[in-house]
């Protein structure tokens, strides 16, 4: 007789797998992979644990389990993340948004309040930053640029599927280098490389293998590479009463501080994540 594979059965199974194999989050994994094959919620397996899965159901579910097993990440087996409450497409042409980004999103919102804003997203991978901006407030504007063409693909879709398509003007750039120098924007939000080259090489593998290198390596030794270009740049692009807020590592908030901060002593602040990390950069602008 055939065996019968339940979603009950086949999530303790695949928890034993994984487990094997050194994965942190077994139990989630495999209700995360099983859920996306089933079109459910997770929360809803539970109210099917002896429901079978068909042939066709099983032989799918195998396949993201050889690939997770492989440590590829569960977002881009399933395609999606969420980030500020929504859903937003995932690929391997952007990184995975992650949830100490979201900082930047509450600092921007606080700052623009309820006045129309123009905001310039640097680096905007799958345009998490600016589709939430844009979901929260319609008097928001955003000019969202990436060097990356499929990146920028992305996120336009993530703004088509979020509602916001009409408040972000996309466009392919590195970095400022399309813009002319005008004070124009009342904030400048980026989550910009700023892994180290040692960094990188001791990256976990579900990283260092899958998500791209490009959207991950700041350069140089410290990370600080395109870190030091923004700086260097932004306030030609930002109005007098402006903000600069952008994501930083771990341990980079000291060296900011200590050897490039000098000309901004009195304007900026460290924001700190969830964890407790100095994890944002804000600069205020010169007429703040």
């Amino acid at each position: 007789m055939e065996e019968r594979w339940t979603v009950l059965r086949v999530i303790q199974w695949t928890t034993e797998y994984l487990k094997n194999k050194g994965f942190e989050q077994p139990r989630a994994d495999a209700e995360v992979l099983l859920a996306h094959v089933l079109g459910m919620e997770r929360v809803q397996l539970y109210l099917n644990f002896d429901k079978p899965l068909s042939g066709e159901e099983l032989a799918r579910y195998r396949s993201f389990i050889r690939r997770r097993s492989a440590c590829e990440p569960t977002q881009y087996i399933t395609g999606k993340q969420e980030f500020w409450s929504l859903d937003f497409e995932v690929t391997p042409a952007v990184l995975i948004p992650r949830p100490e980004t979201e900082v930047i999103v509450e600092k921007a919102l606080e700052i623009a309040g309820e006045k129309p804003t123009f905001v310039l997203d640097l680096g905007v991978g799958s345009g998490a930053i600016s589709v939430a901006l844009a979901h929260e407030r319609k008097g928001i504007r955003v000019v969202a640029a990436d060097k990356s063409w499929p990146a920028i693909e992305v996120a336009r879709r993530n703004a088509v599927r979020n509602g916001v398509a009409g408040q972000i003007f996309f466009v392919v750039m590195d970095l400022f280098d399309s813009l002319a120098a005008r004070p124009r924007f009342d904030i400048i939000v980026s989550n910009p490389p700023y892994v180290s080259d040692a960094e990188f090489l001791d990256l976990a593998p579900e990283i260092a293998n899958y998500e791209p290198s490009l959207a991950l390596r700041g350069g140089g030794n410290r990370g600080l590479g395109v870190i030091k270009r923004i700086l260097e740049q932004f306030e030609a692009y930002l109005k007098p009463q402006g903000s600069l807020l952008m994501e930083i590592g771990l341990g980079q908030a000291e060296i900011l501080e200590t050897a490039v901060l000098g000309p901004w002593a009195a304007r900026f602040e460290f924001i700190k994540d969830y964890s407790g990390i100095r994890r944002v950069l804000h600069v205020r602008g010169e007429g703040v």
